[in-house]
């Protein structure tokens, strides 16, 4: 199916034919063929879809007509809203609209805000207003209380990655926001995975919505070789050295649970002479750029990261993503992987597995489907063995949801005073 069968207007079809085919739409996937005619035809939507299925364009692109088919208004009054969870989906989205709209009639000013930066040039920058936002929600509001923009005139409203913005507790910034929005307006709620609190969000602030979920993408579904290797606590950055050497990875994104980890394996990894830095929430909004920057021209070789890049990071053609930390939970795991094998490219995640994460492991791939075999590396076999109790819940340590209570804790010191 082609893009001018989606139901745009003929007068804007060879601007956005043009820079669709720039960024490598040569038909509407699945997410876009479904979503967009709902949302040109002012629909609200759920839609939900694997990480680098074109759902930005998806609304993206509607957007635009609206704009375009609106009257121009001086100073400019912002009609598009965009919510996004990070500084980086945030620029991403932006760089995206951008990207879709310059070949449109009219120039379309994109504004894009976000904290760990000064407000100030993001003010200096509404002068004179804007068409488009993409905000993360805490910035959105300092710059209400600023006075450097209004919500009143807000047409169109996306939660992008909207699990993601209950997850790192945007609840109440939502909730601040949209009352301050135009109770007639459309909405748009899209992510990867929809948790039980954003179907509830959706059900209460969506008017009979399309629901969209696609599930994979035949013509570009990724292609990601999952494996899994077992291997000691102690030994894992040395079993990461050994390969990025010896399986000449070019570029690696690897996850870790703590600021902590991410900042000790990058340093381990640089004494090694692997071009390595680290990447956290607590890094400053440059220092995260210049990161990305250069490790999208493959200056820097390995990235090791938080879950702060888990959603949105869109580096083309990464070749490996290394999970050296299981993630907490099933859907962070489908996240990080799904930053390798996008747009239909080749993929490779492995994950470390060591005697304490063997039953978090088996959960994972219990609720993913997966069976993947168990690998050991030459040199790095691991030596530690299951701990003594390994069914009883209360040693499943870290695992997300099997910790124990408080009550769970109290039970068990009962046992072992009565035992005495």
């Amino acid at each position: 199916m082609p893009f001018s069968s989606l139901g745009f207007s003929p007068a804007l079809l060879p601007a956005f034919s043009r820079a669709v085919a720039e960024k490598g739409y040569l038909q509407p996937t699945a997410i876009q063929t479904q979503a967009i005619p709902a949302i040109l035809q002012g629909r609200d939507v759920l839609g939900s879809a694997q990480t680098g299925s074109g759902k930005t364009a998806a609304f993206a692109l509607p957007l635009l007509q609206q704009l375009a088919q609106a009257p121009a208004t001086s100073p400019r009054r912002l009609r598009g809203l965009i919510l996004v969870p990070t500084r980086e989906l945030a620029a991403q989205v932006g760089e995206e609209i951008v990207s879709l709209a310059k070949y449109l009639p009219q120039r379309v000013k994109v504004a894009v805000a976000f904290g760990g930066v000064s407000i100030n040039p993001q003010m200096m920058n509404l002068r004179g207003g804007a068409d488009i936002m993409v905000a993360t929600p805490g910035r959105l509001l300092d710059l209400i209380d600023h006075n450097a923009v209004k919500l009143d005139a807000v047409s169109l409203l996306v939660l992008d990655e909207a699990d993601r913005l209950l997850d790192l507790g945007f609840g109440e910034e939502l909730n601040r926001l949209l009352a301050l929005l135009p109770a007639r307006r459309q909405s748009l709620f899209f992510s990867a995975t929809f948790a039980p609190a954003i179907e509830a969000l959706a059900a209460r602030l969506l008017t009979d919505p399309l629901r969209v979920e696609v599930a994979s993408e035949p013509q570009s579904a990724p292609a990601i070789v999952q494996r899994v290797i077992d291997v000691d606590p102690s030994r894992r950055t040395q079993l990461l050295r050994h390969l990025v050497q010896t399986e000449q990875w070019s570029r690696v994104l690897v996850f870790v649970a703590t600021k902590h980890a991410a900042e000790i394996v990058a340093d381990k990894l640089r004494k090694a002479d692997i071009q390595a830095e680290p990447f956290h929430g607590e890094l400053s909004q440059g220092k995260r750029t210049q990161v990305l920057h250069d490790f999208k021209l493959e200056i820097v070789q390995v990235v090791v990261a938080t879950d702060v890049a888990a959603r949105g990071l869109d580096i083309a053609q990464l070749p490996v993503v290394v999970n050296y930390d299981l993630p907490r939970s099933v859907t962070d795991y489908t996240h990080r992987i799904g930053r390798t094998g996008r747009a239909g490219e080749r993929g490779m995640a492995v994950s470390f597995v060591s005697a304490a994460t063997q039953a978090h492991w088996r959960l994972i791939e219990k609720r993913q489907g997966l069976s993947v075999t168990r690998e050991q590396v030459e040199g790095f076999e691991p030596v530690e063995v299951l701990p003594p109790n390994p069914a009883d819940p209360l040693s499943t340590g870290g695992i997300k949801g099997q910790r124990p209570s408080k009550k769970d804790k109290l039970r068990e010191a009962a046992g072992r005073a009565q035992g005495k």
